[in-house]
């Protein structure tokens, strides 16, 4: 095997490691919003606590994800390739330091600010306070384990932080049942679980970190301002935090928005999101994940070809799980909605709330999917205005077509909105990826495209027999008095079927992107046996 196939294979290896922990932690996070959904439904209360959450969940992304994947990870492999540890000492201080600072500052200030944050929206203002209070402090939890995350991920390590979301869903899920009784309502006791679940993804980290060796300390103001680092990261983070803000404002703009469609909508697009971010965190997200400090390194060595062919290998391994995945769950929306939320308190009413969002949400799969593929790709070479002004254009179309759909529309012209935007700045992405001057990398990023076409027809054939069998297979198990039989026998015989004529159509046509999969699955096990 050459060294370019083993380290591809090696991207795969290790984003499959992350993706079983992530399936784990998503299928925890749908056990997690079931229960959510058994106690509050589409209600009222449970509006109050989706606006609660949203806005430190806005500044968690700014703080946490955003700046550790776009700026600190990078870095970090600068300092490592130098080899100075006492630099790389300094630069983690640096970030520790400006971190801590900046993260406290926001929560003194989002919890004095709530009262004013709550007129943004259309939900029951004295709770929403009350949430929104108790759950700031997640934003200081969450931005420490990112920064234990982004030291780990840096140098090789995945698999502790892919611990971190599953202890913060079991908090969620477990934590709540255990106060609930000494809380006012479900939504409180469900606020003081995601504290201590942004407890726990920082404190399950930190026993890798000390493993691998890194040190770092609190330093004066001062001195992390001025380490030359973090001046880096600065620079980095400032034309991402604009785009990345103005995404996270649209955010806010459409929860809004979902308040004034009508009780229940706001909940029903979490609702719908979290079944759409399922695929997303146990694939999608892993590749680029891994995908980021693989790429930083080719960058850094000016090693193009090799940078050429594991992002078009990644596009095209998304595009092989998104596009079939968002067909079939578009035509079986329903009964994926009814089968994993429906409850006493979550009923027909909310089923049809969520369902409808679910199928706009579904149609931007594919490109949100490649979205996250595509940003690194900039990242990794030190780029961050390209993606920045792309968000920002995204974000402009986003609004633009909230407003205008969701009066008739209602969540569910919401959720086309933000699809039709990650279609947006996919384009632009792409076309701006075009123009850098990779060599080889238009006729790669041309080839994908075809692909993609490709899937779309095999996933249409596929769904054929799907759509002529569905109905018999409802009306089968129809009169069944369990959820899981009456919903979920026809979904599973419906998703076999597809994915019996799916993965034939495959290996007719001796698919390269599934036997690559394929190939780096088996030379995984071999491996395996061999150590045995």
């Amino acid at each position: 095997m050459s060294d370019e196939s083993e380290a591809t294979g090696r991207l795969v290896r290790e984003s499959g490691k992350l993706s079983m922990l992530t399936m784990v932690s998503r299928i925890l996070g749908l056990i997690r919003e079931r229960t959510r959904g058994a106690l509050m439904g589409t209600g009222g209360l449970a509006d109050a606590f989706t606006v609660a959450f949203s806005v430190p969940n806005l500044f968690r992304r700014l703080f946490a994800e955003g700046s550790m994947a776009v700026a600190f990870i990078p870095t970090v492999k600068a300092y490592q390739a130098a080899g100075d540890d006492t630099q790389t000492e300094e630069f983690l201080s640096a970030t520790f330091t400006a971190l801590t600072i900046a993260v406290i500052a926001v929560v003194a200030l989002g919890v004095a600010a709530s009262p004013l944050l709550v007129r943004l929206f259309e939900s029951d203002p004295v709770e929403t306070v009350v949430l929104m209070r108790l759950m700031f402090p997640f934003l200081a939890l969450v931005s420490l384990a990112a920064f234990f995350q982004g030291i780990l991920n840096a140098s090789g390590s995945f698999v502790p932080s892919g611990f971190a979301p599953i202890l913060f869903n079991l908090s969620f899920i477990f934590v709540p049942m255990v106060v609930g009784r000494f809380m006012a309502n479900p939504a409180r006791a469900m606020a003081v679980g995601v504290i201590v679940g942004g407890t726990a993804q920082a404190l399950c980290q930190l026993p890798a970190v000390v493993k691998i060796g890194a040190r770092f300390r609190f330093v004066s103001p001062a001195r992390a301002f001025s380490n030359p680092g973090m001046r880096r990261v600065m620079a980095l983070i400032a034309p991402t935090i604009l785009g990345m803000a103005a995404y996270e404002v649209n955010g806010l703009v459409s929860t809004s928005l979902a308040t004034r469609a009508g009780i229940g909508a706001a909940t029903a697009l979490t609702f719908s999101l979290r079944l759409q971010e399922l695929v997303l965190g146990v694939f999608v997200v892993s590749v680029g994940t891994v995908l980021l400090p693989e790429l930083s390194g080719l960058a850094t060595t000016c090693s193009w070809r090799q940078y050429r062919e594991r992002l078009s290998r990644a596009l095209e391994a998304i595009a092989l799980v998104t596009i079939p995945i968002a067909v079939l769950s578009v035509f079986e929306r329903t009964d994926i909605v009814s089968l994993v939320y429906r409850t006493r308190e979550f009923g027909e009413a909310s089923v049809v709330l969520t369902s409808s969002a679910f199928f706009f949400h579904m149609i931007g799969l594919p490109f949100i999917g490649a979205n996250r593929i595509l940003a690194p790709a900039f990242y990794s070479r030190g780029d961050t205005v390209t993606p920045a002004w792309a968000g920002v254009a995204a974000v402009a179309v986003n609004v633009a077509v909230a407003f205008l759909l969701y009066p008739t529309m209602g969540g569910a012209g919401i959720a086309l909105a933000l699809s039709v935007a990650s279609a947006v700045n996919m384009a632009i992405l792409l076309v701006m990826l075009g123009k850098v001057g990779i060599p080889g990398l238009g006729a790669a990023l041309a080839a994908v495209a075809f692909y993609v076409v490709k899937l779309l027809g095999f996933s249409a054939l596929a769904l054929l027999p799907v759509v002529l069998l569905s109905g018999v297979f409802k009306a089968v198990f129809s009169a069944s008095a369990s959820k899981l039989v009456a919903y979920g026998m026809p979904f599973v015989l419906s998703g076999t079927v597809f994915g019996v004529v799916g993965i034939g159509l495959l290996v007719l046509t001796r698919d390269p992107a599934a036997a690559f999969l394929v190939d780096s699955v088996r030379g995984r096990s071999k491996r395996r046996s061999n150590s045995g």
